[in-house]
């Protein structure tokens, strides 16, 4: 029995499959303590523990970064480099701004510590790590009493030893990151903020985990990585920087899944939750980047290539200073959540707009299962509405315009502006609200196919089950790629494949069943950024990355070309989800609509292959709703999914 759980900001998804099908489940988020909302939807869905596999999407370290709200934790590098994270790159957000307003510093200078052990560029010890050094580095954590320690020595990459003496020498109680395990690669800003943020949300993901699995007492159970691979539980702590973007990574597994069995693999996806949207660009797979950002840190580890931005259902509309209309980035989350949850909350959200408007189905919110209150929504708008001078109508069609620009933007963001035209490729859209405004969003960009998935407000829940277990390994090893000895290179990668392979069958993986790819990270000598190309031999890896320069930046250039990083993938596909297949209408059998205000309503579950709906419209089914505006329609494919098309 399999058990996908995706935990939002204000909900907590599940998907269920056992024999006998799938089963859907939402509850309220539990943001205090994460584990009882799942612990809750769990009993609510009468699941046996015993004989259960459950993968896990979390936002504990996510929020934890976010809302700055990371554990004590002490920065240990060399001699003359405290203010490593602090200097950073030195690049400024606001170019001519002359008084900008101060940061803190991501550590404080009182939690950063300087020792001995440094090794040059070319890996010769410069200056050894002696035992007073050691005593007293040990000394001062004794006395700052973190519950976590960084340590990011220069060039540690290319010799570990002084690294490992300093986390062998730590306290037992805490919690300690080693730069040459979490991210043993060059530039040492970028590993030092990726070793800092595993050990300030590391002991949170620890201490998570371990109340989880204690409390599911599942057989087995796993974590979504923010690659998009899966990761057993009692090792995803120790690499919690991983995780930042584990429950967005589901989402994307799933849409890639689900598009390719509808025809689809050329797809903008937008994942619209209750408190944020993620924007994905998919062609044929999933993109990764090491140059990810979350709260503006840099975050040098595999993450799927998106864009986040603070629109939900839940996003805050306030009237500014000035008497223009805003929404967001501030929402309300699961508590007091929407005015319309009856729960204390006040405020417009985009939720309470789209209900005002009728968009949303009082009768069939949540399968029925929660009961809104419309007038508590109702005395929101028109407080929003007397603010705004205008009435209530035009203040709640205003909310919904000023959210689906801010989606539209972020969709610009990952396709317009990468030079990418957005037309040819269909819109998926999914979580709790993205069926709402696809109609809207595939207008502003001209685009004429959108779908929505089957099982869309769950379907981050639901890629957690199409994902493999998998572990994205990489190091430095750096020349001009012409000179580099190929016994190098192949030490290099076979030391990373026995890692690797080691983990997943600590796991339980077979062997056989492990699929391993090589990548070599290149540029030309004198540039500072660098391309991921496939590794064969060394003449096919540098004609791949010409032609892939040439192909990014529109030139390529007669310079050597220097290899940076050696990456592996190891990945072991796990048994698919399987979708049921919808049977045609019988003869004479017609579909049933029912009448919510001016709108038609359909219920999603009984709809059959290939009927056809024209907008205006809404589709409800348990767990979303689909607005179908005017001059749209959908048709339902063989496996559920809603097929958009303008005409």
């Amino acid at each position: 029995m399999l058990l996908g759980v995706d935990t939002g900001g204000t909900f907590t998804d599940f998907v269920y499959i056992d024999g006998n099908g799938v089963r859907i489940h939402k509850v309220l988020s539990t943001p205090k303590a994460p584990e009882m909302a799942i612990l809750q939807g769990i009993k609510e869905l009468d699941i046996d523990h015993e004989n259960l596999l459950i993968v896990h999407g979390s936002t504990v370290a996510t929020n934890a970064v976010l809302e700055k709200k990371g554990v004590r934790c002490c920065f240990v590098t060399n001699y003359g480099l405290a203010d490593m994270l602090t200097i950073g790159r030195q690049a400024r957000k606001e170019l001519y701004n002359l008084n900008p307003v101060p940061e803190e510093p991501p550590v404080p200078a009182g939690l950063c510590l300087e020792t001995g052990g440094r090794v040059s560029a070319m890996g010769e010890l410069i200056e050894p790590l002696t035992d007073e050094q050691l005593n007293l580095l040990i000394s001062q954590i004794e006395q700052l009493e973190p519950m976590s320690v960084a340590i990011n020595l220069l060039f540690s990459f290319l010799d570990d030893d002084a690294e490992k003496r300093i986390e062998e020498a730590m306290p037992s109680s805490v919690f300690v990151s080693r730069s040459s395990k979490v991210l043993p690669e060059y530039k040492e800003y970028e590993r030092g903020m990726a070793t800092w943020l595993n050990a300030y949300v590391g002991p949170l993901v620890m201490g998570y985990l371990r109340r989880l699995t204690q409390g599911v007492k599942a057989s087995f159970v796993s974590v979504m990585q923010s690659s998009g691979g899966t990761i057993s539980a009692d090792q995803a702590g120790e690499q919690a920087v991983r995780m930042l973007l584990s429950g967005p990574a589901g989402g994307l597994m799933a849409a890639l899944y689900i598009g390719k069995q509808a025809g689809f693999e050329r797809l903008l996806t937008l994942d619209m939750g209750g408190t944020s949207t993620d924007v994905a660009l998919l062609d044929g797979a999933i993109t990764l980047t090491n140059e990810g950002k979350v709260e503006g840190y840099p975050v040098a580890v595999p993450m799927v290539d998106m864009h986040t931005i603070g629109a939900g259902g839940g996003s805050i509309a306030h009237v500014d200073a000035g008497g223009l209309l805003c929404v967001g980035p501030e929402s309300a989350g699961a508590s007091p959540g929407p005015a319309c949850y009856g729960k204390g909350g006040s405020e417009v959200t985009v939720t309470d707009a789209n209900l005002y408007l009728g968009r949303i189905s009082e009768q069939y919110f949540l399968g029925g299962d929660m009961e809104l209150n419309v007038k508590a929504a109702n005395r929101a708008m028109e407080q929003l509405s007397h603010e705004l001078g205008c009435d209530a109508k035009q203040a709640a069609q205003g909310v919904i315009k000023l959210a689906d620009e801010h989606m539209a933007r972020a969709l610009r963001v990952i396709s317009i502006q990468r030079g990418i035209d957005p037309r040819p490729y269909a819109l998926m859209t999914f979580g709790g609200a993205g069926g709402l405004h696809v109609c809207a969003l595939a207008d502003t960009l001209g685009m004429k196919t959108a779908i929505v998935p089957v099982h869309s407000g769950v379907l981050s829940a639901f890629g957690m089950l199409a994902a493999p277990r998998s572990r994205e390994l990489s190091r430095s090893l750096l020349g001009k790629l012409s000179s580099m000895s190929l016994d190098d290179i192949q030490q290099g990668f076979s030391a990373m494949v026995e890692q690797g392979t080691n983990e997943l069958l600590a796991e339980g993986v077979l062997a056989g069943n492990i699929k391993i790819n090589y990548l070599v990270d290149l540029r030309y000598v004198g540039q500072s950024y660098t391309l991921p190309i496939p590794w064969n031999d060394k003449p096919t890896a540098m004609n791949g990355f010409h032609a892939m320069h040439k192909s990014r930046y529109g030139y390529e250039l007669n310079l050597p070309v220097e290899l940076v990083n050696l990456r592996v993938t190891l990945s072991a596909d796990m048994p698919k989800p399987s979708l049921v297949k919808l049977e045609p209408r019988l003869d004479g059998e017609k579909s049933s609509v029912e009448r919510e205000g001016v709108l038609p309503v359909y219920q999603r579950q009984q709809l059959r292959l290939n009927d056809t709906i024209q907008g205006e419209a809404l589709i409800v089914e348990q767990v979303a709703t689909t607005y179908l505006a005017p001059h749209w329609q959908c048709k339902p494919d063989e496996y559920g999914n809603l097929i958009l098309t303008k005409y």
